[in-house]
């Protein structure tokens, strides 16, 4: 992010979700501008943010003010309050921020904000419970869920891989998923091949429609 312009982020809501972004942020290096119009909040976490400021951002001129529509990308954390959370994007879409997140707490809210032109609309907790979902119920140490049925997912090497190359093994073959990576005990994920022998205890990191992906994961 070394682009004075994509590296600056208003981030408007300091809720859990909106502070844990700002910082998280912060950390990689961006300019993060935090609003909220609760004071406490702002003071809570001003000494973490590269700025922050209280703030009515219903209002446009106070956005203008604070010049929200020369940021290329924004964030809207604003969750309980629908109207404050709906208001606040319809506004960045109207200063024409290029890349807008919008938090929703409902596929309803989501469904409002996407109308109202968010490009991005992030449902945190139906998210993580999902991912949380995949997890409890298979064998799988990590999951990501992305559009259109497609997941990627970390597991232990099921056996029949064990000992052969993966263009032996014909884990692509026999259940639709490619390996993209593997990691071995006390080293880092690499690059996966056909040519790649998998070893016990391997770790494989594999992509595929999700129905795949499970019965993969779920192998002995």
């Amino acid at each position: 992010m070394s682009d004075k312009h994509t590296s600056r982020v208003v981030v408007i809501g300091l809720g859990r979700f909106g502070s844990s972004l700002a910082k998280e942020l912060t950390a990689r290096g961006c300019d993060v501008l935090g609003i909220d119009s609760d004071p406490r909040l702002v003071r809570r976490h001003a000494d973490q943010l590269t700025h922050t400021v209280v703030a009515d951002t219903t209002d446009a001129d106070v956005l203008r003010r604070l010049d929200v529509h020369q940021f290329q990308r924004a964030v809207v954390g604003i969750g309980t309050d629908l109207q404050a959370s709906i208001l606040t994007t319809g506004l960045l879409v109207h200063f024409a921020v290029p890349n807008i997140w919008a938090k929703a707490i409902s596929r309803r809210h989501g469904r409002i904000l996407e109308r109202i032109g968010a490009h991005h609309v992030v449902l945190p907790e139906h998210e993580m419970g999902k991912r949380v979902a995949h997890l409890v119920t298979g064998r799988k140490l990590d999951y990501i869920e992305f559009e259109d049925d497609y997941a990627m997912a970390k597991t232990q090497a099921p056996e029949e891989a064990v000992g052969r190359a993966l263009g032996e093994s014909r884990l692509r073959t026999k259940y639709g998923v490619t390996v993209v990576g593997v990691k071995r005990p006390g080293e880092g994920f690499t690059h996966a091949t056909a040519d790649t022998v998998v070893n016990q205890g391997d770790v494989l990191i594999v992509a595929g429609r999700i129905a795949t992906i499970e019965q993969v994961a779920n192998l002995p």
